[in-house]
């Protein structure tokens, strides 16, 4: 499903170049669920970026079901995103002047799918939004439109979902809630799922959590090793 070959990433700072991965070589199969774990700073959000093209590599190889992502321009990896891929940020990313069934449904448009509008409903009655679909992001709480960005990312029923701090701007009683909704999601429409978190509970929910430490692959550990 994912294939990365020694990847690294350098960006340009104030004080000269950066370096924020080195030599990440990892493979994710199809349907497993994977986190990404470690301190802040570590480039798991770098790491995820470069996963779903919207960080472009420096170094490396990046493979996505078969393509890769190193050699398409923007406009291709845009049209792979639309196609492939579902992503959740930790800050929602909604667009503050539409509805939430009207931000649900513009990938679905874009993507040229005819019934975008009930597939979009469709999705937001699955996260326990039904009721909400004319209301603007303003109009919701932080877990409401948490699960607008949820419905939006999984309604073109993405080969891959890829979800950054999915619950790190909220408590602990809606976060829960969040990652009961994610796996739900996940588990309806087949998903390969990779997570960044800080979350350890979010992280022992994954098949796999990969720790992160300067920009290097620290450590692996497998849920069936976990619970020896």
């Amino acid at each position: 499903m994912l294939d990365l070959k020694d990847v690294s990433l350098s960006l340009d700072g104030n004080a000269g170049v950066v370096e924020i991965l080195h030599g990440i070589t990892l493979s994710v199969p199809e349907r497993e669920t994977v986190g990404l774990v470690g301190p802040s700073g570590s480039g798991k959000s770098s790491l995820l970026m470069v996963m779903g093209g919207l960080e472009r590599a420096t170094g490396g190889e990046v493979m996505a079901l078969g393509h890769d992502l190193t050699a398409m321009d923007e406009d291709a990896l845009a049209r792979f995103r639309r196609e492939h891929m579902g992503v959740v940020f930790q800050s929602f990313h909604l667009i503050p002047t539409m509805t939430a069934l009207e931000n649900v449904a513009t990938p679905l448009e874009l993507a040229g799918v005819a019934d975008a509008f009930d597939r979009a409903a469709e999705e937001l009655e699955a996260v326990g939004l039904g009721h909400r679909t004319g209301h603007y992001p303003a109009q919701m709480s932080g877990g409401e439109q948490q699960r607008v960005a949820l419905a939006r990312a999984a309604a073109p029923r993405p080969d891959i979902l890829l979800a950054d701090e999915p619950t790190g701007n909220l408590d602990a009683a809606t976060g829960e809630q969040i990652m009961d909704l994610l796996f739900g999601l996940r588990d309806r429409h087949g998903s390969t799922l990779i997570l960044v978190t800080h979350s350890r509970e979010l992280a022992e929910r994954c098949d796999r959590t990969i720790r992160l430490v300067d920009g290097r692959l620290s450590e692996e550990t497998r849920r069936a090793e976990a619970a020896e």
